[in-house]
């Protein structure tokens, strides 16, 4: 019997239709990379990109040369310009404004053939730490209220390009799907005095029933009423709302559980494209009591048609607990690489 679930977070409802049996998603073929050609992210291109914003790198190399292990430099094509003044104005009955904000690339691994389960645990931290230097500067411009950081993995998951990457955006302005979880967060908080998502936590580590891993500091997790099969969130144990106030032992451990659980899809589903996002409070409010910042993980396994677009309900043939006792049960081999 399918089943309606609810999110406890923004109210989104989703159906689990299992009778399309336990593990009735189409696995994909791998995505495999193909010889580099050129490629303006791999080692040696560095003059092929705007100049770097924030890099990695060994002490003797200069920056945009040779000698990095994660580079960030501005996006070529930006969705948003950093230069100029917003210019808030009106159109008859509509709004508008000047399209200010950052579009950054995080350049993950100076090698084209690797993916970031792939990297080494310490590497992966690199990469999460990139992130939190460059949310942290860019925290600084009064323009900006929120900064969206997150990736694209695979043609199917829109990358442009297939070596390892992330991006950043710093929008002038609460995006709406973000401004709905805050709402919702709050909603829970006004009435029960407890976050939301500690409350999730609460209830996904006492049944154990959609874990997939867990440490010290984080959980992995299949989340109740997940739009897509295989969906999986990671939330820090320790209540903070935004991300870039991580301290250095959490990052280490959220670079463990980042890896592994890329590690656990991707042999579980034959390596599919991906989207991942880190879930973050607003540039001026870092501090909120209600909200918990987290990264939710989509493999691309499903499209969203007709129906999805025509009533914001999702269509997801795996229940939760399938995946994640799926997940759970994958036997981890950690890959070579050196760095």
């Amino acid at each position: 019997m399918p089943e309606l679930r609810r999110d406890p977070v923004i109210g989104r409802w989703v159906i689990i239709s299992t009778e399309r049996g336990r593990r009735p998603v189409a696995v994909p073929e791998p995505e495999t990379k193909k010889e580099a050609g050129f490629c303006p992210f791999c080692e040696g291109n560095e003059d092929k990109t705007p100049p770097e914003i924030f890099a990695f790198r060994a002490p003797s190399t200069r920056p945009d040369s040779p000698g990095w292990t994660v580079r960030v430099v501005p996006n070529k094509f930006p969705a948003l310009q950093i230069e100029g003044s917003l210019n808030r104005r009106a159109d008859g009955m509509y709004d508008k404004m000047s399209g200010i904000g950052a579009h950054e690339v995080i350049i993950e691994t100076p090698d084209h053939t690797m993916e970031t389960s792939q990297l080494s645990a310490e590497h992966v931290r690199r990469v999460l730490a990139a992130f939190r230097e460059r949310v942290l500067d860019l925290k600084k411009d009064a323009r900006f209220r929120y900064i969206l950081v997150f990736k694209n993995h695979g043609q199917p998951a829109g990358a442009s390009l297939e070596h390892s990457h992330s991006q950043l955006i710093a929008t002038p302005i609460i995006p709406k799907r973000v401004a709905e979880e805050l709402d919702g967060a709050k909603q829970h908080y006004d009435l029960k005095e407890r976050c939301v998502f500690c409350d999730m936590l609460q209830q996904e580590t006492s049944d154990g029933k959609r874990i997939v891993m867990e440490n010290d500091e984080f959980v992995a997790f299949a989340p109740f009423a997940p739009r897509f099969p295989f969906e999986t969130w990671i939330l820090p144990r320790v209540h903070g709302a935004a991300f870039e106030a991580i301290e250095e032992v959490q990052l280490a451990l959220f670079a463990e559980t980042l890896k592994e659980t890329l590690m656990r899809i991707n042999i579980a589903l034959n390596c599919p494209s991906y989207n991942y996002i880190l879930h973050s409070a607003p540039c001026k409010t870092p501090d909120l009591e209600y909200y918990h910042w987290h990264v939710e993980i989509m493999p691309k396994l499903t499209r969203v048609a007709g129906f999805e677009w025509g009533t914001g309900f999702y269509i997801n043939p795996t229940s939760p607990e399938d995946a994640a006792q799926f997940l759970g049960q994958i036997s981890i081999e950690e890959p070579k690489e050196a760095s």
